[in-house]
């Protein structure tokens, strides 16, 4: 019972159940925030040495807020050292947790923001622990509109009467950072939400920055506590200090507008006005719509799966990602879209992370687990040099069990991540911040999905897009994990794991035409369609099309897509595959034909020439069979649900072939001369195999 609490525990904080969406904090709520006149010397970049050389020669202000601390977490932090004393932090970690929600937010943004930062690290802390820290609400009491306005003016030079023609007179939302307003500009009579920082925040964040680090230094001398506080500072304060500067929120919000334009124009990101906007101050277009966690509309399904494809977009893709995945930031619009809010902090992956995580899933598929193990070293989650060999038949079992259920895209997302927090617990796992932000985005997608369909396995909407992305990227690292998913360890080509990958592919076509309505369908949800450029051979004058026939072509994506430029890499797998059963089936009728004239064992024709019998005459081979059924099964599947009428049940082979009429030309010039080169080498490497060797 105990297990299945902490499973329940740990799924409520990665779907962002315990997480609040309020507009603003409890009224009884006060921030204590540290006012200095003089801030010049302090960085506006993440800098320990520079925080350290100003805040030193400041040791008044540094005692002054040392004692306000005390005052507020006095009794949290003699707790702490009496639990390090009596070996008791395992024990009392829940009761602590709690203790450092209901002070946290008082102390201001630096802990609001830390907290939040530990409540989504698994490798840190058990999952009820996380459960208290994820209840830290990142709103706080709004401050003095007197003092929003003269800081408006301060950062942008001129009084907020001359840049808007109207403002709202009080916030319509405050966190910890600072307080928005929705106004109108002067300029272009649009509708904007302004945020103003709040006065004082660089100062309080650099002082408690500098207060808590030397307290980690001073832990970091009891060899009882295992927590690297001052690498955990500097690692979260550097993308904290991101957030302080609004200019490099505009420019992400920016940037990632344009990465979602082209492939999901149902996704969209509130325009940064430049001209209006500073380090303090941040002008962005208005969005009308409803949080998507609180809408009863139909689509809002649909926009999950949207919402889905863009985060497995960021993550696999464009390796930018919204690192502030909040139930408050996803909101739909009155026309039925997913707008993505406030991206003050984004995550930036490397190609080896992208990649390794695909590679890592496509190892999965095969239960490859000593793969598996080395690409989680490859990720960072073990640590280099860490003996392997523990960990191994602790993951296998644990996969195995994930994979009961019919494969990688029925996964159960719940049990899997449960069972690798517990195994961040025994071993040396770690969970990466931007793992865990990851994990936070889909988890509080599937928190949304599951309120209106408690079926919804974020596993299931996720594979598909992780085949789109094996099927078109043209990176060597991926077509090598697309061909090990297809041919998996023994080379040898699986038509039920094909057929997978492509079900697959469709499955994500379906849902990239999802939200927005059909006219903001983007590039992905193109993907399946026919696009052959025009045939340069001498074939009879068929009508075709450049690109796409006037008319689209009603054949399922999966064949759309093979017969497409961009399913070259794909198609020769097929192409392989038909000219081994072309082949096949060439010599089975031949032997067919040999045997209604009486020929069991025909004399060689080189009469002169050692040629083995029967080598002009082969049989087919039981692998020749097993190839006819594969060509069989994927051809069955790529005919199957076209739009073409069927007879008796089968497809309509006339009908498709008319339907495909258009781009034949450029199908035949592309393909037929490839399957007639690759025939003619492999018949002719047989004949010389079977008569000489």
């Amino acid at each position: 019972m105990e297990e299945d609490e902490q499973l329940a525990s740990l799924m409520r904080g990665l779907r962002g159940s315990n997480l609040r969406d309020d507009q603003f904090a409890d009224k009884d709520v006060t921030m204590r925030l540290v006012e200095v006149t003089n801030t010049e010397g302090l960085p506006l970049v993440y800098s320990p040495e520079i925080i350290s050389a100003y805040w030193g020669k400041r040791p008044g202000a540094v005692a002054t807020r040392a004692v306000q601390l005390l005052s507020v977490a006095g009794g949290f932090i003699s707790g702490i050292i009496s639990d390090l004393i009596r070996d008791k932090i395992k024990e009392n970690e829940v009761a602590r947790a709690i203790e450092l929600r209901e002070i946290v937010t008082s102390l201001g943004p630096a802990y609001i923001k830390l907290g939040q930062a530990l409540s989504i690290r698994p490798d840190i802390l058990s999952p009820s622990a996380m459960t208290e820290l994820q209840k830290l609400c990142d709103k706080v009491p709004s401050f003095p509109d007197d003092i929003a306005m003269a800081l408006l003016e301060e950062e942008l030079g001129k009084p907020w009467q001359e840049i808007y023609s109207e403002l709202s007179p009080s916030p319509i939302a405050a966190a910890s950072l600072g307080q928005v307003y929705k106004g109108r500009l002067k300029e272009t009579g649009e509708l904007v939400a302004v945020k103003v920082q709040r006065p004082f925040v660089l100062e309080t964040v650099t002082i408690d920055l500098f207060i808590i680090r030397n307290l980690g230094l001073v832990l970091k001398r009891f060899p009882q506590v295992s927590l690297d506080v001052v690498g955990l500072v500097d690692e979260w304060a550097a993308r904290f200090f991101e957030e302080l500067d609004y200019v490099n929120e505009g420019e992400n919000g920016t940037r990632f507008a344009e990465m979602m334009r082209e492939d999901l124009p149902q996704v969209v990101v509130p325009k940064t006005y430049p001209k209006y906007t500073s380090r303090k101050v941040l002008t962005t277009g208005w969005v009308d719509g409803e949080k998507l966690s609180q809408s009863t509309e139909n689509d809002v399904g649909s926009l999950v799966n949207v919402g889905v494809i863009c985060y497995l977009k960021q993550l696999l893709d464009t390796g930018f990602f919204h690192a502030d995945p909040h139930p408050g930031n996803m909101i739909r619009t009155p026309d039925g879209k997913l707008a993505i809010l406030d991206f003050g902090l984004v995550t930036k992956l490397t190609d080896d992370q992208k990649y390794g995580m695909i590679e890592a899933i496509a190892h999965l598929i095969h239960r490859d687990y000593d793969a598996i193990v080395k690409d989680f070293v490859k990720l960072g989650f073990i640590p280099e040099g860490v003996n392997l060999d523990p960990i191994l038949p602790v993951l296998a079992k644990v996969f195995d069990q994930a994979l009961e259920g019919g494969g990688a895209k029925n996964i159960n997302f719940q049990e899997l991540a449960a069972d690798l927090a517990q195994i961040t617990f025994d071993y040396p796992f770690r969970i990466h911040p931007y793992f865990a932000l990851i994990i936070r985005a889909i988890g509080v997608l599937e928190g949304i999905a599951l309120v209106g369909d408690p079926e919804f396995a974020i596993v299931d909407e996720a594979y598909p897009y992780i085949a789109q992305r094996l099927l078109t990227d043209e990176s060597p690292r991926l077509r090598s994990a697309l061909r090990y998913t297809i041919y998996g360890k023994t080379g040898v080509f699986d038509a039920e794991r094909f057929i997978d990958v492509m079900q697959a592919f469709e499955n994500f076509i379906t849902a990239a035409k999802s939200g927005g309505g059909e006219d903001m369908q983007g590039n992905m949800a193109g993907l399946g369609a026919i696009g052959f450029q025009p045939s340069t051979s001498l074939v009879p004058a068929f009508p075709m099309t450049t690109s796409q026939p006037e008319n689209p072509i009603q054949a399922r994506a999966a064949l759309g897509f093979l017969l497409s430029d961009r399913g070259d890499f794909f198609r020769e797998f097929i192409l392989d595959e038909v000219v081994k059963a072309i082949d096949a089936v060439s010599r089975e009728q031949l032997l067919q034909v040999a045997g209604s004239f009486g020929i069991r064992n025909p004399t060689p024709v080189f009469g002169m020439v050692p040629v083995r019998s029967g080598a002009l005459l082969p049989t087919i081979t039981e692998e020749d069979r097993v190839i006819l059924n594969n060509v069989e099964k994927v051809v069955k599947f790529l005919t199957a649900g076209t739009a073409s009428p069927t007879v008796n049940g089968d497809v309509n082979v006339m009908s498709l072939v008319q339907e495909l009429l258009p781009v034949l030309p450029s199908i035949s010039s592309k393909i037929l001369p490839d399957i007639l080169s690759r025939l003619s080498s492999r018949v002719f490497a047989r004949v010389i195999r079977e008569a000489f060797l």
